[in-house]
């Protein structure tokens, strides 16, 4: 079993309104806060997806009391690095100086950082590792297309990060069992193909699928950890559509959860997205230590994947 021992979260500098996104594309302010809730995003320059995940897991390991001596274990959610090899948790641990970590990638676009907690958490469980660190990370702005408005508007660049240790016999679990699969009959919905690609995707469809069958499939993730949904502090899910969040946590019947919108000031940053706007809740202490969180991801692939943790 394993648990969280902290967060980190790194954005650019840069901010990207949407009036900034007006001058661009025909689109304004109020047409964007009505279909999409958001509001800014943030823009990597020369940041690359590495640059952004180091800086993300060295805040976590900062607020862990580990050192880079403690971890064995990198493990990074992408869809967006543009180099093939070396992946970007090598290149995480080289920056960190992480000595013989195991490390590797894994893509599932907007459910990525479920799935590397996941992986993580059986890894611990198993022995193979004593100490890990996740992380989901993106640089989206490289596949938009910025004269695409139905697009454009939606995507930011951000990294996430969670220091994960084993938990000690007798301990209880900080994160609960994974619930995840994926429609595959649709995956052309949310796609980046070929060698030069742009994100492109089939929104009524995506919001169809995200607001009639996932609720269930959250509500299945607390049962699998023995929560009840008045029990849920915090429902932290994939910050893909501000109404898409607010439809699935209407069907969850959670009355004391706080709901994560960092969609409306981050813009949608796919693998980012869920570690980023729990890190957040974390450091303005909207959720107290040890209270259970449910984490949900779910986008490309079409994939889903969530758990609940209890907060560090």
């Amino acid at each position: 079993m394993s648990r969280i021992l902290a967060l980190g979260h790194y954005q650019p500098s840069r901010v990207l309104t949407n009036d900034d996104l007006a001058q661009m594309v025909d689109t304004n302010d109020t047409w964007i806060r009505d279909r999409v809730g958001i509001v800014t995003r943030r823009i990597a320059d020369t940041e690359t997806v590495s640059d952004m995940a180091a800086a993300a897991a060295d805040k976590a390991l900062a607020n862990s009391g580990l050192s880079p001596a403690d971890i064995d274990l990198v493990v990074v959610a992408t869809c967006s690095s543009v180099d093939r090899s070396p992946n970007v948790a090598c290149r995480v641990a080289a920056k960190l100086g992480i000595n013989a970590p195991g490390a590797y990638d894994i893509n599932t676009a907007c459910s990525g950082f479920s799935y590397a907690l996941g992986t993580v958490d059986h890894a611990l469980q198993a022995g193979a590792a004593r100490n890990a660190i996740v992380i989901g990370a993106e640089k989206l702005s490289d596949f938009t297309d910025w004269t695409d408005r139905s697009t454009c508007i939606l995507f930011g660049d951000a990294a996430g990060a969670a220091v994960v240790t084993a938990t000690g016999p007798g301990e209880p679990s900080g994160v609960g069992p994974v619930l995840w699969g994926s429609v595959p009959e649709r995956s052309e919905a949310v796609r980046i193909e070929g060698w030069r690609p742009y994100i492109q995707q089939e929104g009524q469809s995506v919001f169809r699928w995200a607001t009639t069958a996932l609720a269930p499939l959250a509500l299945h993730a607390c049962e699998r950890a023995g929560v009840a949904p008045e029990e849920i502090a915090a429902f932290v899910p994939h910050q893909a559509n501000l109404r898409i969040i607010e439809g699935i946590a209407k069907r969850l019947g959670m009355p004391n959860a706080v709901i994560a919108k960092d969609i409306v000031e981050s813009g949608n940053t796919s693998a980012a997205s869920v570690p980023l706007a729990l890190s957040k809740l974390v450091e303005r202490r909207e959720v107290p230590s040890g209270a259970p969180v449910l984490l949900f991801g779910f986008g490309g692939g079409l994939t889903y994947a969530g758990q609940v943790v209890r907060c560090p």
